[in-house]
């Protein structure tokens, strides 16, 4: 019984971690503030859902999402491309607001509010990925395949021209880089890691709403990529281990289910404000909160 719950907090983790370390891509590497990840989180997923149930190969669906977010991701920062700082933040969490909204009343595609039921499991070269240990091999390669993509995109040449933009921008564009360009492109890349990571939760969970990508789901990235520390790769990826962890310990506590909820959001609060005054950059960052 412990260990399938260990299994299933695994997979959960590996998940998350694609999705902090592709966050960390925009938002640590690139400065871009987008509070709107879970927007592509959620693409990801119902693109996945829907054409496997419509029939189409796993393979295709799972690459399909992640492109389709990546080309939502690429459109945000073209659209906004005029916007800075906070106003760019307030316009990525409109986005997924929108997103929210679309998948909400969309009825006749994602069935609105009754969400997703009876998502199949994914199935490649014949074999079907049905139980759990077998989901987080899944998972953990795809995992570890993002983490190492990532890591050598940010230790390129590329990935130093996308912290020259977070540092200084108006310089860069003085020895004439466009900087609009390597915007667009960290973010689509930013984006298709977090729409695979959709596909992956969808398929794992076989049921998915609207409600599932809100508020509280962005509150633990983000919680995730503070603590972990900005522009910090290890710490998002130990930091997801950590979180996820930490409140599960308030299931083995004797409380009525509906305060378990408030004191888990209450932990993450909690985590928070003591990284943001005794380790203002986070557990590894190499950036400044404040």
């Amino acid at each position: 019984m412990i260990e399938g719950y260990i299994i299933h907090l695994l997979i959960l983790i590996g998940i998350y971690v694609i999705l902090t370390v592709s966050l960390n891509l925009a938002l640590g590497y690139t400065g871009l503030l987008n509070l709107g990840h879970i927007g592509f989180f959620a693409i990801g997923a119902y693109t996945s859902a829907l054409l496997v149930k419509a029939g189409y190969p796993f393979g295709l669906a799972f690459i399909l999402a992640g492109l389709l977010s990546a080309l939502f991701g690429f459109l945000l920062v073209r659209i906004t491309k005029k916007l800075k700082g906070d106003y760019f933040a307030l316009a990525t969490l409109a986005f997924m607001y929108v997103v929210y909204s679309i998948l909400l009343n969309w009825q006749w595609l994602t069935r609105g509010p009754l969400g997703l039921p009876g998502i199949p499991k994914p199935e490649i070269f014949g074999f079907v990925f049905s139980s759990n240990v077998s989901y987080l091999a899944l998972v953990a390669f795809f995992a570890t395949l993002s983490v190492v993509v990532i890591w050598f995109i940010v230790k390129s040449p590329f990935g130093r021209l996308l912290e020259a933009t977070r540092d200084d921008e108006m310089g860069l564009r003085v020895l004439g880089k466009n900087t609009f360009v390597l915007k667009y492109k960290a973010m689509a890349i930013s984006a298709f890691f977090a729409g695979i990571a959709g596909s992956l939760f969808a398929h794992y969970l076989s049921y998915i709403d609207p409600k599932t990508f809100l508020l509280p789901e962005l509150i633990l990235l983000l919680t995730i990529l503070i603590v972990g520390g900005i522009a910090s790769i290890k710490g998002s990826v130990i930091s997801a281990f950590i979180i996820v962890l930490i409140p599960e310990i308030l299931r083995f506590v004797s409380l009525p289910s509906t305060i378990i909820g408030p004191l888990r959001q209450i932990a993450y609060a909690l985590i928070l404000l003591l990284i943001l005054f005794y380790r203002p950059r986070g557990l590894f960052g190499r950036i400044d909160l404040a």
